[in-house]
């Protein structure tokens, strides 16, 4: 499809979901990745007027927060900051500390941030009669890289038919900031954190494999073992057939 109608459409698209669901409005949380970018911009034409970008920072990287604001001004796109640092901080004071391995540590306090932003982002969505709006892409969703109840906890997801390539294509349509799109992707969990750092592959090789099927033999096997293990990430709850 022709990138200026992808575009459009995307955009008439995620009016058209609001709308159904008997909503005025959409919200979405502002990262400062390209993902969450693309998908401001589209939303800004579905809703010039009824739109509203959540800056979320929790422990995080101040580029992020630039990035974040930078998208806000190009574009302009009402925002509210919430710091979400104090409440994080007192649960991991209140809550039971297993104290397994400092990986499994490291995982649980991730998630927990990507959660209580989406506590923040249906807060302030049942406020407005807003609509939460998901940034997740096709390569994210295969794999699994994302937060259960967290970033994967919104109501829509525009990019989930788009692979990474295609959401840079789209981004550079859309004339979102080179550096937001050059700079490389991580959910800002912890310092120095990367996706393809801790998926162990590129976006490319993902891509390429999600596309064609072909991958190194090694990459395939973590993609596939990775994709089996998450496929309870984008399911319903099972329950029994009795």
């Amino acid at each position: 499809m022709e990138i200026a109608t992808l575009a459009r459409k995307l955009a008439e698209w995620i009016k058209e979901r609001v709308a159904e669901a008997g909503c005025k409005g959409a919200v979405l949380g502002l990262s400062g990745g390209v993902d969450s970018a693309v998908v401001a911009a589209l939303c800004i034409k579905a809703f010039p007027k009824n739109m509203l970008g959540l800056i979320m920072p929790c422990h995080s990287n101040a580029r992020d927060k630039k990035h974040a604001e930078l998208v806000a001004i190009k574009f302009s796109i009402p925002t509210k900051t919430v710091v979400l640092d104090d409440i994080y901080d007192v649960y991991l004071k209140i809550l039971p500390d297993f104290k397994p391995d400092a990986s499994r540590t490291q995982v649980a306090q991730a998630n927990l941030k990507a959660r209580l932003r989406m506590i923040t982002l249906y807060y302030t969505a049942n406020q407005l009669k807003y609509m939460v709006i998901g940034s997740g892409n096709r390569s994210e969703l295969t794999v699994g890289y994302f937060t259960k109840h967290g970033d994967a906890g919104v109501d829509i997801l525009p990019l989930g038919n788009l692979v990474k390539k295609d959401v840079r294509e789209l981004a550079k349509f859309l004339e979102i900031p080179q550096e937001i799109i050059d700079k490389a992707p991580s959910a800002g969990l912890w310092a120095g954190q990367t996706d393809e750092g801790e998926m162990g592959f590129t976006y490319e090789a993902l891509d390429n494999y999600i596309l064609t099927g072909k991958a190194p033999e090694d990459v395939k096997k973590r993609i596939e073992q990775m994709h089996s293990a998450s496929t309870h990430k984008c399911a319903t709850p099972p329950i029994p057939n009795f």
